[in-house]
């Protein structure tokens, strides 16, 4: 499947005790995040991150999957246009 540009936005709720968690996936899809940008609560209770991605469909919903094993934590996925460019697989 062709590899496309995805937005995922993920909330996190208990951001200070998941969100190690949350990291260890986050660092799993490294090499398919090209931007990434997180919106802390200052009382750590939640924060938002956004994603962009490029990635095929199969692995965006397995990292929707990962992030969403962790309790306390959603994410929602956007395909918004074709790759950018061909990464070497």
């Amino acid at each position: 499947m062709a590899d496309g540009i995805y937005v995922v936005g993920i909330l996190v709720e208990e951001r200070a005790s998941r969100g190690p968690e949350v990291q260890e996936v986050l660092t799993r899809y490294g090499s398919k995040i090209l931007c990434r940008t997180g919106i802390p609560d200052p009382s750590k209770k939640r924060g938002i991150i956004t994603v962009t991605m490029q990635a095929d469909a199969p692995d965006v919903d397995k990292f929707k999957g990962n992030l969403q094993d962790i309790a306390g934590v959603r994410a929602q996925s956007l395909r918004l246009a074709d790759a950018i460019y061909n990464c070497p697989a």
